[in-house]
């Protein structure tokens, strides 16, 4: 993680907001976010614009509105393509969690794209699935803005104060017991998505329990 931050603190500040923004963008356009998840680039911005390095409330909009591009561009590739974009590689080797979101699709309908901006794996594939159920794009852009403008003000926002707190405990007491507090911090929070994901696992699989 520390190499990704040396490297995007030596790009130019215009060129940090455009590869945020590509990365937030093709995560639900294109599938991305199922190597480098969008919340992560938001956040990892959000850290150097708590740092000086960028303008938290110009990334939040860039954010916001590439994640909202992003999303769009995905329910047109689905609307045109159909269901047979849902038979490419990636997705095949993830069938059951690609049913899942149908599933989620069918009950939720429109709404199921606001929820799933949360999620990273059905970020990246309720836009898809929105556009090969042939989903109104006018109810589909509704939510997409919603959950679009809350996942990208919130994640950068996150990041940014993330960053402004390392910066202050870093001057405070020294970079070595930063970065270790720093360790815990992202440690406790992996800790804590992983226990809920496999919350959520076993309530899907035991529903009556």
């Amino acid at each position: 993680m520390d190499s990704i931050i040396n490297w995007l603190w030596s790009l130019p500040g215009t060129v940090l907001y455009a590869v945020v923004a590509a990365l937030v963008f093709a995560e639900d356009a294109l599938f991305v976010g199922f190597v480098v998840p969008g919340e992560t680039a938001a956040v990892l911005g959000g850290v150097l614009a708590g740092q000086g390095r960028l303008s938290v409330y110009w990334l939040a909009l860039v954010v916001t509105l590439a994640a909202i591009a992003g999303d769009s561009a995905g329910y047109f590739i689905g609307r045109r393509l159909g269901p047979s974009v849902l038979g490419v590689r990636v997705l095949r080797r993830r069938r059951d969690r690609v049913d899942r979101a149908r599933a989620l699709m069918r009950r939720w309908g429109p709404q199921a794209v606001f929820f799933a901006r949360f999620a990273a794996f059905l970020r990246a594939m309720m836009p898809t699935l929105a556009g090969v159920s042939r989903m109104s794009y006018r109810r589909f852009f509704l939510f997409n803005v919603l959950g679009g403008v809350l996942w990208g003000a919130g994640y950068t926002f996150l990041g940014f104060f993330a960053g402004a707190a390392y910066k202050q405990v870093q001057s405070a007491v020294g970079g070595v017991v930063a970065a270790v507090l720093a360790t815990l911090v992202v440690t406790a929070l992996v800790v804590w998505r992983v226990r809920r994901h496999r919350r959520g696992s076993c309530q899907r699989e035991n529903p009556g329990g």
